[in-house]
């Protein structure tokens, strides 16, 4: 069956036959004429400049596909009807893309060809329009002629923000929208009910099932704890909701809102009648929620971590069943790559010696607490089963898509003395994009950069006047299992010894056709039953006693506090230093690894609120929920905790160069997600920066090659092939079938082992037969490995912790398939170690038993050569089946990179790249 590509309610603006009536072309000219926005912004000749950039125009950043994520309905109509673009909607896809087969001839003074200029201001010849707001005289919002990118300039701290929130719903008003909705539950009644929009709204609500006082309850602590600075948080979100709010009555009055309220049926396009609501700051909150799941969220995956072990001893017993099980975790696995790579310790969630409270369930008695309740029409179809089954295993794993990458070498290794750095997160593509560009210069705010759309009060990524900074994802553990006992029914446990009823939180939803999204008629409610300990996640039974997993995150109920360590980064009066900058975003409690640059400086630290577990707790696992297990010092009614100091966290000044792409931050730093092993894709910035910095005279040309080049690299290619064909010639070989395929990825690996395109815009992988044998064998060769040795159920189960492969054209992640992000969680490490100890070379950390063939060389070769040449015998067609953008067999289209569509504009794929979405490229040249 071909495999279909994840898609909201508003993918369906892809086929223009969707909008029925609406795109004949013989009418559309007459209805868009009425329909054109009569606010077109002149341009000022003035200059918007502001004071204090030390960059000497050496910053760069892009962000694809462009500043512009408002469309008017003119605009949506003319976009599927003639594939028009908006302006500035996708002006930088193009330089973005480009770079895959530009970057081999890149130099210093090429940089901006694939990337925009990021220096604060904009040159008086380069000015295309300025605003102010609401007619308001403490802020303008300027924006350049190349990218549209908006620069607010305010002279008061209420009008800088109002300028920014105004600015924000000019570029991703619909998207804030969406956006605020799934936060809180409510994506399909306010946007159409596709199987897909049930399952982005069920992912995250069963995770974050706030209600309105919550949503409130967070703000109201997050500014009576942080004194000024929550004052001020305060302040800047209230006038940044003005902003917001301003915009959207100046859109309706003017009828130049975003043409999607008019296709889900919110606006009439012919009597305006409808409303657009006005947001409010627990909207910010909900939308906060979102960001820090999909993105800041480390931890979970007790219970299928139980599920392994429990198989692993079934397989081999008790003994030898958890040394297998713990060769496979591989939590703190000598070969692994590391960000802070000195040698320095950083112990934390490691395994104890002798654990204490574990509650591993009966073997066969798990099941996965429903979400979904009394569900109707096309709430209940298949589509809807199935996309309600990929959201729960989303939200329950603890294979989190990290994504993101940073490179950052200290002066001492480059050609200027200037430290350099090229960084930035892997945010998934979308149209309009998550984050947005912006500068904003006012009192006590002095930054450039990206931010997530709705939350752009301050930038979360970018520049300041003399540093700039990024974050990548860590992954650690800030979510522990607990086993709650049932007393009276199963909707009331013991909490310390009494029998508490649990709280039960309900999210209602229907929805109807609209001409965005013609999903029939259904509804459901979602139900989630939360405990003191957190939502209930899973039933089971302990040693025959009915007991409750539930999930407690330590961010749970403190989304908002994150909001003072970026208004910190975003003041140049506080971050004046590595220092300074490690300390601002350790009152960020997202799990993120942070990268700093100025002309002199580098560092690196790591954020989240890690709990202080009890003495013995194994947080690999379920433990009971009983005092004695309990983070010390927890509040169930704050969820607040004792966490680790920051100096616990790994961190680190003027290391000779960090490189990270969600690999272990550090010796003993365990991470909740599996794969942190021999081979990771860190591996591939690791080897390219390493070798940099050996030769030295490192520039910004040579640091964005290193980071281009290892986004074409196919991980497995490099790292594994080359001792997966040292078995197979350990002989000669001479099966036709398989010598010629042999022959194919030995070409191949030569070849530099890439997934490049024949030539720009050829739509055709050089080596391609190579791929597809590849693509093909992965899977094959890791069961023909493993399966025999560890038995199918375990085998099955482990896949559950760990997937096998993770290639471009594999449909995985938040967003699916054509998501760019690759070779993050893979059996790659397992394959590489087991294949070297077969081989007879030095393996650190090896596995605990051989099993390619039992280890004999013989038998593996064997193994091999008949996964091989299965693979070489599959069809491209059955290799990549085809989906609703790509035809059977299409290899190109099948790894591309698709703008998934959360609007009414849609963009064109562009060639498979494996890099951050939004990307800085620094070298700051002085300093204050």
């Amino acid at each position: 069956m071909p495999r279909r590509t994840s898609r909201t309610a508003l993918d369906r603006l892809r086929t223009p036959g969707r909008l029925t009536g609406f795109l004949k072309t013989a009418s559309i000219c007459v209805l868009i004429a009425g329909l054109l926005s009569p606010l077109a912004q002149t341009a000022s000749a003035a200059e918007a400049t502001a004071a204090n950039d030390y960059c000497g125009g050496q910053c760069s950043d892009i962000l694809p596909p462009g500043e512009n994520g408002n469309a008017t309905l003119a605009q949506v109509l003319l976009n599927q009807a003639f594939g028009t673009q908006p302006d500035h909607a996708e002006d930088q896809l193009g330089p973005y893309a480009n770079l895959a087969k530009g970057y081999s001839a890149l130099t210093n003074s090429t940089i901006n060809t694939f990337f925009n200029d990021a220096s604060f201001g904009v040159p008086s010849d380069q000015v295309a329009s300025t605003l102010s707001p609401a007619g308001r005289t403490d802020v303008k919002i300027v924006r350049d002629k190349k990218t549209g990118v908006p620069h607010i300039t305010g002279t008061t701290r209420y009008g800088t923000e109002f300028g920014a929130g105004y600015a924000a719903a000019q570029d991703r008003l619909w998207l804030m929208d969406v956006f605020r909705h799934v936060g809180r539950g409510q994506l399909t009644a306010f946007a159409g009910g596709a199987a897909s929009n049930q399952g982005l709204e069920q992912q995250f609500w069963r995770n974050a099932p706030y209600s309105e006082a919550d949503l409130q309850a967070q703000i109201d602590n997050a500014v009576a704890n942080n004194g000024t600075r929550g004052q001020q948080a305060l302040a800047d979100a209230n006038a940044y909701l003005a902003g917001i709010n301003s915009y959207i009555d100046a859109s309706d009055s003017g009828r130049y809102f975003p043409g999607e309220y008019v296709l889900t049926g919110h606006k009439d396009s012919v009597t305006n009648a409808g409303t657009i609501d006005h947001f409010k700051i627990t909207d910010l909150v909900a939308l906060a929620s979102v960001i820090g799941a999909l993105f800041g969220s480390g931890g979970g995956g007790e219970v299928n971590n139980a599920i392994s072990l429990l198989a692993a001893q079934e397989q081999y017993g008790v003994t030898k069943g958890t040394e297998v099980w713990e060769s496979f975790r591989e939590r703190n696995d000598p070969e692994a790559v590391l960000t802070v790579h000195n040698g320095e310790s950083f112990p934390y969630a490691t395994k104890p010696a002798n654990p204490q409270g574990e509650a591993l369930p009966d073997a066969g008695s798990v099941s996965t607490e429903p979400l979904v309740h009394d569900a109707t029409g096309t709430g209940a179809d298949q589509s809807a089963s199935a996309a309600s089954a990929t959201a729960t295993a989303n939200a329950l794993t603890s294979a989190k898509r990290g994504m993101s990458n940073a490179l950052v070498v200290s002066g001492k290794y480059t050609a200027s003395g200037h430290p350099v750095a090229v960084f930035g997160p892997q945010t998934g593509y979308f149209a309009p994009q998550l984050l947005m560009l912006q500068e904003i210069q006012g009192p006590g705010i002095s930054a450039r950069g990206a931010s997530f759309a709705g939350l752009s009060m301050y930038v979360e990524l970018g520049r300041g006047q003399d540093y700039s900074w990024s974050a990548t994802t860590s992954g650690q553990d800030i979510i522990d299992t607990y086993a709650v006992e049932l007393c009276q029914d199963d909707y009331h446990y013991l909490y310390h010894g009494t029998c508490t009823a649990m709280d039960k939180i309900e999210q209602k939803n229907s929805w109807a056709p609209t001409t965005a999204d013609g999903t029939a008629a259904g509804s459901y409610t979602m139900r989630v039953w939360r405990t003191k300990y957190g939502p209930v996640e899973y039933r089971a039974t302990v040693g025959g006693k009915k007991v409750a997993y539930t999930t407690l995150r330590s961010s749970y109920l403190h989304e908002a506090d994150s909001i003072i360590g970026f208004q910190m980064l975003n003041d140049p009066d506080y971050v004046k230093s590595p220092q300074t900058f490690q300390s601002a975003v350790q009152h960020i409690n997202y799990t993120f690894n942070w990268f700093y640059a100025d002309s002199t400086h580098t560092a690196y630290c790591n954020s989240g609120n890690n709990p202080v577990r009890a003495s013995g707790v194994d947080a690999e696992f379920p433990v009971w929920a009983q005092a004695a297990y309990e983070w010390k010092n927890w509040n169930p009614t704050t969820n607040t905790a004792d966490y680790t100091p920051a100096s616990a966290h790994p961190n680190s000044i003027d290391q000779d160069y960090y490189v990270s792409w969600n690999n272990k931050q550090a010796l003993d730093y365990a991470t909740a997600s599996w794969g942190d092993g021999s081979v990771h894709r860190g591996n591939l910035l690791e080897d390219r920066v390493k070798k940099l910095v050996a030769a030295g005279g490192v520039t910004r040309a040579s640091l964005v090659k290193a980071m281009a080049d290892a986004s074409l690299a196919d991980l497995r290619a490099e790292d594994v092939l080359p001792d997966l064909l040292k078995v197979i010639n350990s002989s000669a070989v001479t099966d036709s079938t398989a010598a010629a395929a042999v022959s194919k990825l030995q070409a191949w690996l030569t070849a530099g082992g890439k997934r490049t395109e024949t030539s720009a815009g050829s739509k055709k992988y050089a080596d391609a037969d190579a791929i597809r044998i590849l693509d093909a064998w992965w899977p094959l060769l890791a069961q023909g490995i493993f399966e025999p040795g560890l038995g199918t159920g375990l085998y099955t189960a482990l896949q559950a912790n760990l997937p096998v492969d993770e290639s471009p054209s594999a449909a995985h992640g938040p967003t699916g398939a054509h998501a760019g992000s690759s070779f993050q969680y893979g059996w790659w490490s397992y394959v590489d170690k087991d294949v070297r100890a077969v081989l007879g070379e030095s393996v650190r950390g090896p596995l605990a038993d051989k099993y390619c063939g039992g280890g004999s060389l013989g038998a593996c070769r064997d193994i091999l050569i008949s996964t091989l040449k299965t693979a070489a015998g599959k069809t491209a067609a059955q290799v990549y089946p085809g989906d609703d953008l790509c035809s059977a067999g299409d290899q190109w289209c099948a790894d591309s990179i698709v703008q998934r569509t959360l609007g009414g504009i849609k963009h064109s794929n562009i060639s498979w790249q494996n890099r951050p979405t939004f990307q800085q490229v620094v070298e700051f040249t002085s300093h204050r």
